[in-house]
């Protein structure tokens, strides 16, 4: 289905007022003091359940009782800790251990 030109112009018109509205929200909320206690709690607990959710999710299939044990798996969770506290940077520490995962899958 082609858009007319004048429709795509106007998506487009209304999707950026979407999205500025949308991003311009929070600040226009809560930019006459303190945030209340529970956005507080959410910026303090929900990165860290976060985390664990993604690594139960990863782990999930993981077949420790045949071979390779989940060996891929531990080994790339390793590197990407070890090169996160190490460098103190999550994209390092994302492509590190996707990338030893990827090698130990072909291995």
């Amino acid at each position: 289905m082609n858009l007319p030109l004048h429709a795509a112009l106007l998506a487009t018109l209304v999707s950026a007022l979407v999205i500025f509205a949308t991003r311009l929200f929070p600040f226009a909320l809560f930019s006459k003091g303190e945030p209340p206690t529970i956005l507080r709690f959410i910026e303090k607990y929900i990165p860290s359940m976060i985390m664990a959710i993604l690594l139960v999710y990863c782990f999930k299939d993981v077949d420790f009782s045949s071979r390779p044990f989940g060996l891929p798996q531990i080994v790339a969770l390793a590197v990407t800790v070890a090169s996160y506290l190490w460098k103190n940077n999550s994209m390092i520490s994302i492509f590190g251990g996707t990338i030893v995962f990827m090698v130990l899958q072909i291995i």
